[in-house]
């Protein structure tokens, strides 16, 4: 029986707006975030859309997060084939 080292969860990215105070002045800012606060530049979201695939490797604790039209094409592929 073969045991499952890695979890995959589809996760969808957050926006979230701060605020903050200098001398005054109130500036405002957006920053998009994962579960498990995992951040996720603003370029690669306008890139590659706001959904996500969390991947979490529990035998060395490693947490990877991966555009899902990126996972889909570099890992469902080779799920096809191993079925098929």
């Amino acid at each position: 029986m073969e045991r499952r080292i890695e979890r995959v969860r589809d996760a969808h990215v957050r926006e979230v707006v701060g605020k903050k105070v200098v001398k005054d002045k109130l500036y405002t800012y957006t920053y998009y975030t994962l579960p498990l606060n995992i951040y996720i530049p603003k370029h690669i979201i306008h890139k590659y859309g706001k959904e996500y695939v969390v991947i979490i490797n529990s035998e060395t604790g490693e947490i990877r997060a991966m555009p899902k039209k990126l996972y889909q094409e570099k890992y469902g592929k080779q799920n096809k084939e191993a079925e098929g």
